[in-house]
């Protein structure tokens, strides 16, 4: 009976001591799930990619990537919320993450409560876009004719509560100027209507204007970070001629609520060391980006300032999602 009950002790410290390894296993001990708010292609895809490239290299794990596009991004954030605190969902969002509950009467969580900020990752300046045979030169040549002829003017846009959207209200509200804004699906067809002398400018991101600025078929008035961009370093800064002017487009790494804080600090570590590897800067550089890489309480910060910040002016604009 003796050698009985030590088998069964035996056997049952083995289990125990299993199940501790088990638990202990170092993350990720399988693969890790980044959703991407908007169809494969776009920046904010090709950022997810990119980095996951890079960490699962690190890791020794396969990154998935998995496009859920849909509602400005409420459709992947509302799966994530959804998925359990483990590390294992992630999301990287664009800066429309923190505007969203502006735009949608009914979202279906809480942008401040129901995730887990892990780093802000990159951002890029939208850029004011004329046609290079366009009369105004520059962004004070715009303004002075939009003063004196208000509500004669408008610029495109991707989109109701786009990033490209805010640059162009924003300029109304500081610049004190009467512009129309012209919503189009998507930056590209924004920049065609330009090309073809339906709108006089538009408001695009640095990835879709690169090439038409290096083709030469349109001209940069201005970007819209409060210092000049260094892939355009002969463009202007808004700022320049509109004090107080800083809005870009930014995109940044989140978790569900509830994550262990050494999980938090692992995953911002081992992102942000992969934004500063050659192959992400170069990456970017190309998308007209740049990497940033903070503490997950600077990117809560952020994604809070962004919402007192727009708040008022979409909600001055009458702004709603489409």
């Amino acid at each position: 009976m003796g050698s009985w009950f030590r088998i069964v002790a035996a056997v049952v410290a083995m289990s125990a001591a299993g199940g501790v390894a088990a638990a202990q296993s170092p993350f990720p001990s399988k693969p890790v799930h980044i959703f991407v708010p908007y169809a494969a292609g776009g920046g904010v895809d090709i950022l997810a990619r990119t980095l996951g490239d890079v960490v699962s290299r690190q890791w020794g794990q396969t990154v998935v990537v998995e496009n859920r596009p849909g509602a400005g991004g409420v459709v992947a954030s509302q799966a994530l919320v959804a998925s359990p605190p483990d590390g294992y969902t992630l999301i990287v969002v664009a800066s429309g993450h923190a505007t969203n509950p502006f735009l949608y009467p009914k979202i279906p969580y809480d942008t401040f409560k129901d995730f887990t900020p892990i780093s802000l990752l990159a951002s890029s300046p939208n850029i004011l876009l004329v046609r290079t045979d366009s009369p105004f030169k520059t962004l004070g040549d715009m303004i002075a004719q939009a003063r004196s002829k208000p509500g004669s003017l408008s610029f495109g846009h991707a989109g109701t509560g786009t990033s490209t959207h805010l640059a162009g209200e924003l300029l109304k509200n500081l610049a004190k100027i009467d512009l129309n804004a012209i919503p189009y699906k998507g930056g590209a067809p924004s920049i065609n209507d330009l090309l073809g002398g339906q709108i006089p400018m538009s408001f695009n991101n640095g990835p879709e204007s690169v090439g038409q600025l290096e083709a030469g078929t349109v001209r940069a008035l201005a970007v819209t970070t409060a210092s000049r961009a260094s892939f355009l370093p002969n463009v202007p800064s808004m700022a320049e001629a509109v004090p107080g002017y800083d809005t870009e487009v930014w995109w940044g790494l989140l978790g569900p609520a509830g994550m262990p804080a050494d999980l938090i600090a692992k995953l911002s570590h081992d992102f942000v060391a992969a934004l500063n590897t050659d192959p992400v800067k170069e990456r970017l550089g190309k998308l007209g980006a740049s990497p940033i890489g903070s503490s997950p309480s600077e990117f809560d910060a952020k994604i809070r300032a962004d919402a007192r910040k727009w708040g008022p002016i979409i909600d001055a604009a009458g702004m709603k999602a489409e």
